[in-house]
């Protein structure tokens, strides 16, 4: 559920694209955009019993054929994910499409993380798959150096170039070339809560980090423990790490701690450390304290904040829109027992973190081509969408596809931020750094939430990895 894998941040100058530092300076507005979108997310919604996240849509039934697509009976490939239930099964959904409009016959491959390990273990035997979705910017550049990668094809990129903004597009790129379509985006700036729980405490959803401390002390006089964090799982602290430096650091820091162009022993990760550690450092705030949450795996996370009536063991969970799908294995509602505020502002600015899975041809052949064609399209995104759980960046999928009110305000407003935004850092850093289970980034902030008071040794730790990954 690494997922796409939404701050949004943009591409470093990995990408090699002139624009980008244009692009940084259109943070305030980017951001402006999407906390517009998200502070309207408190409105009630129509949240799904079952585990797809969402509520029926009809209008989503009823598929669309924009794109045009190659007849290829008797033609068989394979596409691998880390994704697991509701959202492989989702995906799944959108292939069976694919197979009706070709006569394709496409196999799913449950992947594992890192997915460039788990691809370099098929590649060696013989058996790679034809398409890989691949959760960071980093994985498809190492994926392009390593020489898996194919270059997208003219109708491909046809319909990036009529469906995606430029920002999008770039991410996808390796030295100017299109080797990824980014299919699912998510937008990783949002603290999810159970309703009677702010209820009970009197609570209200603040906008400004010391006012969400402030909440945290209320929830936990009331009885309930403030926060869930799915800390057995590396990735959801990094986003906690990247709302708050980008907020409070600010976008160029964070574009140059990005690109490692700064070092993470820099007096601004101290700060952000420090500040993470008002909340990480309470073991009474954090549900089974420090040694619970290393022992929480991500959907755990989210269905005990919205399980147990208005005694849950939390009354928060912080992350991405995709929560969707596993508050729907629970009996709340989104909308309703479950709403969702942005992530506060730590500085000026609240922050706006984006993070994707792009579609990545290993095999090239006519038929990887068109899957890759048909993920582009406004078509597979209008399906997947109407299933909930599940965010486009393709600017032509119309709002009204997305099952509830909810879905459809974040992703208006992720289509209106353009070419302005920030890409999960993590996830733009070389997978041993920044995707890769008990190493880099992700081991050294589990050693942070067991030890807040280190916060020299984490930025050692740090540093150490950091620049083993990034060669420098």
């Amino acid at each position: 559920m690494r997922t796409t894998s939404s701050t949004i941040r943009t591409i470093s100058s990995r990408t090699g694209n002139p624009n980008s530092t244009r692009r940084h300076r259109g943070f305030t507005r980017a951001a402006a955009a999407l906390a517009a979108g998200t502070l309207a997310l408190t409105l009630t919604a129509c949240g799904g019993d079952d585990d797809d996240g969402g509520g029926k849509n009809t209008g989503a039934d009823e598929t669309t054929n924009t794109v045009t697509l190659p007849k290829l009976d008797g033609e068989s490939l394979s596409v691998a994910a880390v994704w697991t239930g509701a959202e492989q099964k989702n995906f799944k959904a959108v292939l069976d499409e694919f197979e009706k409009r070709t006569g394709a016959e496409v196999t799913f491959v449950p992947a594992q993380d890192p997915i460039i390990n788990f691809l370099g273990s098929k590649i060696a035997g013989g058996q790679p798959p034809d398409v890989a979705m691949l959760p960071q910017p980093g994985a498809i550049k190492q994926a392009v150096e390593k020489g898996w990668a194919t270059p997208l094809g003219a109708e491909a990129q046809a319909e990036l170039s009529k469906n995606y903004s430029q920002g999008w597009q770039d991410i996808g790129s390796v030295d100017g070339k299109p080797y990824g379509v980014y299919y699912k985006a998510a937008n990783k700036s949002l603290i999810w809560y159970n309703t009677q729980v702010f209820e009970n405490a009197g609570a209200s959803e603040p906008k400004t980090w010391d006012e969400l401390l402030d909440t945290a002390r209320m929830v936990y006089d009331s009885g309930v423990t403030p926060f869930s964090i799915g800390g057995a799982d590396g990735w959801t602290l990094t986003d906690w790490f990247e709302n708050v430096y980008l907020s409070q650091a600010g976008p160029e820091k964070y574009d140059q701690l990005a690109a490692h162009e700064i070092k993470w022993t820099d007096p601004s990760v101290a700060d952000a450390l420090t500040t993470l550690a008002e909340i990480w450092g309470k073991q009474d705030y954090v549900a089974g304290g420090a040694q619970g949450a290393l022992q929480t795996e991500f959907p755990a996370s989210v269905t005990q904040t919205f399980t147990g009536g208005d005694q849950p063991k939390a009354g928060m969970v912080y992350e991405g829109d995709f929560v969707q799908v596993n508050i729907g294995e629970t009996k709340a509602k989104v909308g309703t027992d479950a709403k969702v505020f942005p992530f506060p502002a730590v500085g000026d600015e609240a922050p706006v973190v984006s993070g994707g899975d792009a579609a990545v041809i290993l095999k090239d052949s006519e038929a990887a081509q068109a899957l890759a064609t048909f993920l582009a399209s406004p078509d597979a995104a209008t399906i997947h969408a109407g299933l909930g759980g599940y965010l486009s960046p393709n600017k032509n999928v119309e709002a009204s596809a997305y099952p509830n009110e909810v879905q459809q305000k974040m992703a208006e407003a992720l289509v209106a931020a353009g070419d302005d935004f920030r890409f999960d850092m993590s996830d733009q850093a070389p997978q041993a750094f920044g995707g890769t289970p008990g190493k880099g980034e992700w081991k050294a902030l589990q050693d942070f939430l067991k030890n807040p008071k280190d916060v020299a040794g984490a930025q050692r730790q740090l540093e150490a990895d950091a620049a083993a990954a990034y060669g420098n």
